[in-house]
C-alpha cells in the first residue's frame, strides 16, 4: 500500500503492483476489492481457523487515477455494526461494499458455512 497515492496512481499502476481485483463495481467511479485470506488447519480435530482476513478497497474516479483507498483487516470487520432490520434495495456505491463487507464478515465467523448447512438440516 505504500507504493500507491491518491490522485496519482493509475489503473494500470494498481494493476501491476496487486494484480487484478477480486471484485470489480462501476457505480459513479470503479470501485476495485482485493481480498487477502488465509486459513490454517489447527490439529485439533481438523479445524480450519482464520488468520489472515485484508480487504483493500480502492476507488477510481473517471480519469482512471486512484481517488479514495479503504483498508479492513479482520479486527476492522469484527467491530462493524451490521443493522438487522431489513431494507429496501438500493444501488450505490454504499451499499456495495457495505453488502460485500457483510458476507465478508460472515466468511470470517463461519468460514466452512457449518452454521449455513446446520440451519439448512434443521428445516
Amino acid at each position: 500500500m505504500k507504493k500507491i497515492q491518491v490522485n496519482s496512481t493509475n489503473k494500470n499502476d494498481l494493476i501491476k503492483i496487486f494484480g487484478e481485483p477480486s471484485t470489480k463495481s462501476t457505480f459513479d467511479n470503479d470501485v476495485w476489492i482485493y481480498i487477502e485470506r488465509k486459513i490454517t488447519n489447527t490439529h485439533l480435530f481438523g479445524k480450519r481457523e482464520l488468520v489472515i482476513n485484508n480487504v483493500l478497497v480502492l476507488e477510481i474516479d473517471e480519469r482512471g487515477l486512484l481517488a479514495k483507498i479503504e483498508f479492513y483487516n479482520i479486527e476492522d470487520m469484527n467491530k462493524m455494526k451490521f443493522a438487522k432490520e431489513k431494507t429496501m434495495i438500493s444501488y450505490g456505491k454504499r451499499s456495495f461494499v457495505y453488502d460485500f463487507l457483510a458476507s465478508m464478515r460472515q466468511k470470517i465467523n463461519d468460514p466452512l458455512g457449518v452454521r449455513k448447512k446446520r440451519r439448512e438440516q434443521g428445516k
